[in-house]
């Protein structure tokens, strides 16, 4: 999060590819964050009217992508099934969310574990720039926890009409390539558990038309349509119970580690909830250290968390950029099945509900409030918007993650420039409201002599830390 607009300038790079997208291969990795393909499309018109019933939509995932769409579509006339394996979830996630995301999503701020107002980016030499003095009174980043804020989604979506069902999805039969926009249903296998079969479940199918795949990393929705891979990241988190004393000092405050031995392509954090603290990193090179890179995290705090009592351990796979197919006839992926986890601030709860959204009000759209049959255009709307809007926010992330992450000089630099007041506002600006801020130019001109000023000292560093390493 706190590097989301640092380069703000690097926001230009959007219109070479959002204006004229780049057609590719379905099979491609492009360097864009959001590859297209070349698809031919039936016109949405001709989709014909439902005869005495309504669009039938499933949702496979019951997080925070799959509690927003369920709920969207069923608030737009649309026959609503959830399916959802773990209802008590723990997802080893940090559990940030921007302010906008608590009107956008109309959240009851008893869910919300902590108003974090302040934070500390703490270099590999442990120097400390305190974050947040710009501020004003209102703002926070809210701190959840995941099995909270997605059961209260999916509740939500239950009240207005989605049938929430307790299953694992299995797979899908897909109508044969060429009749995806006529009334050829997609039938869903999976197993249900509701307590009478016991941990065996029950086999039963499901006829739906159309399929919003929000199911993460490992996506069975995403395989059944042949959506390809994606580098991920390996996320492992631990819940600590810390002395009250000690938990004062995290009331209103995270805090975020970088350097080579907490993570060498991300950062350790420790997060507040409601009676404990989050310790966690992530990495995507170096997966099978991810135990070293922990126990490194909680070394780097250890002052702060001494006398803690582990309670939960998590561990999770974070994708790192989106899948080169997101959308195929009437299924669409969303969230961490589409792959929209940002680089550089792994932030994914706001963007996963935001893209269940946008997607269900494709279909609520298209389908006239569920009254005709949706076709893959329909669903490309939402891609297309979804594209259009946040494609620079992803390509600003990953710039950063490539320029500040390499090494320990570089962090170093970066957490220099986070001490900058001008810095932190655009950031928190862009963080908070999901909107690039905008700038001084004057204020901008001097953030680009800073950040070289900072770069060069940075690779300075560098050269005389490999000659002493000779």
């Amino acid at each position: 999060m706190t590097s989301s607009v640092v380069f703000k300038s690097f926001t230009a790079l959007r219109h070479s590819s959002v204006e004229h997208p780049k057609l590719i291969h379905p099979h491609t990795t492009p360097n864009s964050p959001f590859p297209y393909r070349r698809f031919r499309i039936t016109a949405s018109k001709s989709s014909p009217k439902l005869q005495n019933r309504n669009l039938r939509v499933a949702v496979i995932g019951g997080g925070p992508a799959g509690g927003a769409a369920a709920e969207t579509l069923a608030k737009g006339g649309i026959e609503t099934y959830l399916i959802e394996r773990k209802m008590d979830n723990c997802k080893p996630c940090g559990g940030a969310i921007p302010l906008c995301m608590v009107g956008e999503f109309d959240l009851p701020l008893d869910i919300i574990d902590r108003r974090v107002t302040k934070m500390k980016m703490i270099s590999p030499s442990n120097v400390a720039v305190d974050i947040g003095k710009t501020l004003k009174p209102h703002e926070y980043i809210g701190m959840v926890r995941r099995e909270v804020l997605d059961a209260y989604l999916r509740e939500r979506a239950s009240e207005n009409g989605a049938k929430v069902i307790n299953g694992l999805f299995l797979k899908m039969d897909i109508p044969t390539r060429g009749n995806e926009n006529i009334k050829t249903p997609y039938v869903l296998h999976y197993t249900e558990y509701d307590g009478k079969k016991g941990g065996t479940g029950e086999k039963k199918t499901l006829e739906v038309d159309a399929v919003i795949g929000a199911d993460g990393a490992n996506s069975r929705v995403a395989k059944s349509i042949d959506a390809g891979d994606y580098e991920y990241a390996i996320a492992f988190q631990e819940r600590i119970k810390i002395p009250n004393d000690k938990m004062v000092y995290y009331e209103d405050l995270a805090e975020m580690y970088v350097g080579d031995d907490v993570s060498p392509d991300f950062y350790g954090w420790v997060f507040p909830k409601c009676d404990h603290v989050a310790v966690g990193t992530g990495t995507v090179t170096h997966k099978g250290d991810i135990k070293k890179f922990q126990a490194a995290t909680r070394n780097r705090a250890r002052d702060k968390i001494l006398g803690g009592k582990i309670i939960r351990v998590e561990a999770h796979p974070i994708p790192e950029h989106p899948r080169p197919r997101r959308v195929l006839g009437r299924v669409a992926l969303v969230g961490d099945a589409a792959g929209y986890v940002t680089k550089c601030s792994g932030e994914g709860i706001y963007f996963a509900a935001k893209s269940g959204r946008m997607c269900a009000e494709a279909i609520v759209e298209g389908s006239e409030n569920g009254k005709k049959m949706v076709d893959e255009s329909d669903l490309r709307k939402y891609l297309e918007k979804w594209d259009k809007t946040y494609w620079p926010t992803y390509k600003v992330l990953d710039v950063l993650q490539k320029v500040f992450y390499r090494s320990n000089p570089a962090r170093e630099a970066f957490v220099e420039m986070c001490a900058d007041e001008y810095v932190q506002k655009m950031t928190f600006d862009s963080y908070l409201y999901k909107k690039v801020a905008p700038g001084n130019p004057l204020e901008d001109l001097k953030l680009a002599v800073n950040t070289i000023g900072s770069l060069v000292r940075a690779s300075a560093l560098r050269r005389e830390m490999e000659k002493l390493s000779v």
